[in-house]
This record gives structure tokens, C-alpha cells and sequence, in this order.
């Protein structure tokens, strides 16, 4: 069977023993004789699902006691909203560390509630570099301080060891390298995902939050967008997405098979350096971004002009190289290098750039 190179940003590359899983459980989910979409979300078999989901999302990502999960649906751009609506309850004041499109978006909702402060603003250095965060001064009476740990557009990434030092809840989007490389999950008080990424498929956000910050929901927000009412519910307020949830369980299933999120940090890192390594040295391709704070998730790069891009980008698709157009805003090219793109994918973009290259 004929299967494409995938490197879109989302939703993304499935690995194939996934979804061959997929395929054969489809008619028949858990010998319930019925497909795992159209099974009640009440029944004991999905609430059995929702539970071991849940437990393997926390040993995956050595989530420590005292946190809760949350299964939300609207993506994670609506968790821009959720998020102050929940939290930005007290002095009506975040702090922010503006990385990119995604943190601009999130900014735009928090200001509608209270007053967003930006503590580095990217804007200035056209999203090429992040500071060290360790030495950013963090405001003592803002309800939380939030960044985005993987920017998939400008192609940047906060590693873990540049968090930022402070005594307010961190908050973290990491839509886009949650479980693609490890970060000390006990320095958040909330982060969320995504799941169209590393986690699945679109549908489900994901939601690790602590519990005595959900404490802090109001009454007097939706229902379907308060923490607090959402744990209280075990994620079943309304009908979730319950295919999500069962293609996240499968997806952690797999990782865990993989070696675990040590491992698959480890690959990572080998398949964005091999990528890197070959722009960095290349007379063609160009990467503007501060090495320090490359992705290893979403690599950006660019040819001398747009005509370049336009004609690399079609070139690709007829050789079954999908979808490294640069997102829409930015331009240039993007590979976007998920857990589930195997080596042996990037191994194979590296030689037709070469191609590419040596034949122009």
C-alpha cells in the first residue's frame, strides 16, 4: 500500500501499526461487537477507556501526584479562552512570554478578561530568538505567567531546561512537542494539547492541570469551559470525543512501546539534527533561527526566493513529499517532524533536498 511522506503541522502523521489497529478494532471494539463510535459515552466500556486513557497519559509523562486530567473538546485555541476565564480571576493579570502566533492569540483572549503583560515580546526580534527565561523577572502579583513551550509556525521551541522562575502558576500550550521531549511536569500548575500533533488525532484537548488551581473556577463561568465542573464530571459534561480519546489511548500505547518519552525525545533529537545539519551546510536551503532555540519538531527553512520555495514545494509533492509549505503568514518552507515521522522520512527529505539542490 502506497503511502506518502506526511509532513504536515497538523493534523499529522498517524504511525502505520496505529492505524492498522485502528482498522481492525473499527467494526469491533473490545469484543462489544459495535464500533467504538457508536458505543455510549456512559457505558462501562468507554468510561474504562476514558480511565486507563487518563492513567497512561500520566505515567507517560511522569505527571507527579496532585494533578488532574481533563479530555476537552474545542481544540487547543479554545483553551486561549478557557484559561483566563478560569484562572485570570484574582488581580486580573498575566504575565506572558510572546513566542509567536499562538501566544498573539492567546493574548488577544486574556486581554478581553484582564491585562496582559509581556515579559519578552518576540515581536522585536521578528520571532528568531527566546531569551533566557530563567532571568526574566516575573510579576508578583499576576494570576499566572503563560508560554508556549513549541512554536510551530516560527519554528522556535522553549526547551526544558529555559523555564521561567516563578512562584505564580506556569501555565504552557504544548500542543505541538508534548511527549516529544521531556520537561519536568511538577513546574507547571496547567498545560494543554492539542492532541492532532504527537497525541493523535483532532477532536480532544488535553488538559493536566492542578488541583487546588481548579479550585480557583468561577460559578459564574459556561460549564463546558469550567475546570471545575469538567473534573467534577470526569470529562463527560456533554458527550465527548470519544474516537479522539480512543486513537490518544492507541497513540500512547504506541509510544510506550517505542521506549517511552526518553526514547522518543532521543530520535527526535537525532532526526532534527540530521535535517539541520544538512541546511546549515547547504548553498540552497537557509534556517534563520538562533540554534539554541530551534524546534526539533517543526523545521523551518527557506530557498533564495519565493519562485525557489513555490517550485521545491511542487517538486516534493509529485516525488509524494506532503505538505512543506511554511504555514501561510511566514512563507518559505516547513518539515514538520513529529514522533510518529520515522527516521527513515527524514532520512528520505534529506536526500531529495539533495537532489533538489544538486539538480536546480
Amino acid at each position: 500500500m502506497y503511502r506518502a511522506y506526511n509532513f504536515s503541522a497538523g493534523p499529522s502523521v498517524l504511525p502505520d501499526e496505529v492505524l492498522e489497529e485502528i482498522k481492525n478494532e473499527l467494526f469491533d471494539f473490545n469484543n462489544t461487537g459495535m464500533s467504538v463510535m457508536e458505543i455510549s459515552h456512559r457505558s462501562k466500556q468507554c468510561i474504562a477507556l476514558f480511565n486507563e486513557t487518563e492513567e497512561l497519559l500520566k505515567k507517560s509523562l511522569n505527571i507527579p501526584q496532585g494533578y488532574s486530567v481533563l479530555f476537552m473538546q474545542g481544540g487547543a485555541r479554545q483553551q486561549f479562552t478557557t484559561v483566563p476565564l478560569n484562572l485570570l480571576t484574582e488581580n486580573k493579570k498575566a504575565d506572558f512570554i510572546h513566542t509567536g502566533s499562538w501566544t498573539k492569540y492567546a493574548i488577544k483572549e486574556a486581554k478581553k478578561l484582564g491585562q496582559a503583560n509581556l515579559l519578552f515580546n518576540g515581536e522585536e526580534c521578528k520571532f528568531k530568538s527566546i531569551p533566557d527565561l530563567k532571568k526574566i523577572k516575573v510579576s508578583d502579583d499576576a494570576d499566572y505567567i503563560y508560554i508556549c513551550t513549541n512554536n510551530t509556525i516560527e519554528g522556535t521551541t522553549i526547551k526544558p531546561g529555559n523555564l521561567p522562575q516563578a512562584n505564580i502558576p506556569l501555565i504552557a500550550d504544548m500542543s505541538s512537542n508534548i511527549l516529544g521531549e521531556e520537561y519536568d511536569m511538577s513546574k507547571f500548575s496547567l498545560i494543554f494539547a492539542g492532541a492532532q500533533k504527537n497525541l493523535g488525532i483532532a477532536g480532544v484537548a488535553v488538559v493536566i492541570i492542578k488541583n487546588e488551581l481548579i479550585e480557583k473556577s468561577p460559578d459564574n463561568i459556561p460549564e463546558t469551559l469550567n475546570y471545575k465542573t469538567m473534573k467534577d464530571s470526569e470529562s463527560m459534561l456533554n458527550t465527548p470525543p470519544v474516537f479522539s480519546v480512543y486513537v490518544l489511548n492507541k497513540m500512547l500505547k504506541w509510544a510506550e512501546r517505542m521506549g517511552g518519552i526518553k526514547q522518543i525525545e532521543k530520535i527526535n533529537k537525532q532526526k532534527a539534527a540530521m535535517l539541520y545539519d544538512y541546511i546549515d551546510n547547504s548553498k540552497l536551503y537557509n534556517n534563520d533561527i538562533e540554534p539554541s532555540c530551534r524546534s526539533i519538531m517543526n523545521v523551518i527553512f527557506s530557498l533564495p526566493s519565493e519562485e525557489e520555495n513555490k517550485a521545491f514545494d511542487k517538486y516534493a509533492t509529485e516525488k509524494g513529499f506532503m505538505f512543506l509549505k511554511g504555514h501561510r503568514s511566514v512563507g518559505g518552507m516547513r518539515a514538520s517532524i513529529y514522533n510518529a515521522a520515522s527516521l527513515k522520512q527524514v532520512e528520505a527529505l534529506v536526500e531529495l533536498m539533495k537532489e533538489y539542490e544538486l539538480n536546480r
